[in-house]
């Protein structure tokens, strides 16, 4: 009986590496070797060691930046999402909080001061998809808006949603100089007479786009979890997010059924 094929040198160098990640021996934001240690400690050239890097890069479990290296991605807490987060923005709504609170923060469980967005605004034609899930024709005017929602500067969102033009058109609704707005899409319709409901979510898991591993900052084999909402207002959808986007190793649904 032949002897296992040996496994080739840049998968010897990723298994070290990340036993000693699993380990702690390499803690989050640690750096790894530099390539010039890394060749002279498995004493090979610098391309097994660069398709080593590339694999855990991959895999999520480390980071490259220009000019600082490679390091250990931190372990990010998993936030458990449930639909009770949903009732901060309804207090906003309804009440007079001490603190600015939307559910994207009450998932991070972080404070306003430590919550931040980049965010495109932008006016489309609705497709098929968005007609369905707004019940409008084909070609509605649509606001549709794109945010990267970060905790503590760290991208751990991304969200596109579309709002029926007619109804936020010339509004603060549909100034993105307005965002973040305390109290989040349930606010931002209250202000215009449109008092939410429900929402319907309906969740997948996938994996990244290529732009979704860049923002994110995960690898290329860490699934996303992806949310697609529907914000109705009685019987009438108002709101739809196509999609909402979140690393699949920092979340988990939670769902309570009632029999």
């Amino acid at each position: 009986m032949s002897p296992p094929p040996r496994q080739p040198r840049y998968r010897q160098i990723a298994d070290e590496l990340r036993a000693r990640i699993e380990a702690g021996v390499l803690p989050p934001g640690a750096p790894l070797p530099t390539e010039p240690e890394m060749m002279q400690e498995w004493g090979v050239s610098r391309g097994p060691v660069r398709e080593a890097i590339a694999l855990l890069r991959a895999e999520g479990l480390i980071s490259t930046a220009r000019r600082r290296g490679s390091h250990v991605r931190p372990r990010w807490p998993v936030r458990r999402l449930g639909p009770e987060r949903y009732r901060v923005e309804v207090e906003q709504r309804d009440g007079s909080p001490d603190r600015p609170a939307t559910s994207f923060t009450a998932d991070q469980r972080i404070g306003w001061d430590a919550f931040s967005m980049d965010k495109a605004f932008s006016e489309v034609s609705a497709d098929e998809q968005l007609a369905e899930l707004l019940q409008v024709d084909a070609g509605t005017p649509l606001l549709r808006r794109h945010f990267v929602f970060r905790s503590h500067n760290v991208p751990q969102q991304i969200s596109t949603s579309y709002l029926l033009l007619d109804m936020v058109a010339g509004t603060p609704v549909a100034d993105p100089a307005n965002e973040p707005w305390p109290g989040g899409n349930t606010s931002q319709l209250a202000s215009l007479g449109v008092r939410l409901t429900r929402i319907i979510e309906r969740p997948k898991t996938r994996m990244p786009t290529e732009d979704e591993a860049r923002i994110l900052a995960i690898g290329d084999r860490v699934p996303v979890m992806t949310i697609t909402r529907i914000s109705l207002a009685g019987d009438r959808p108002v709101e739809t997010a196509l999609e909402i986007v979140l690393p699949g190793d920092r979340v988990e649904l939670e769902y309570v059924i009632d029999l």
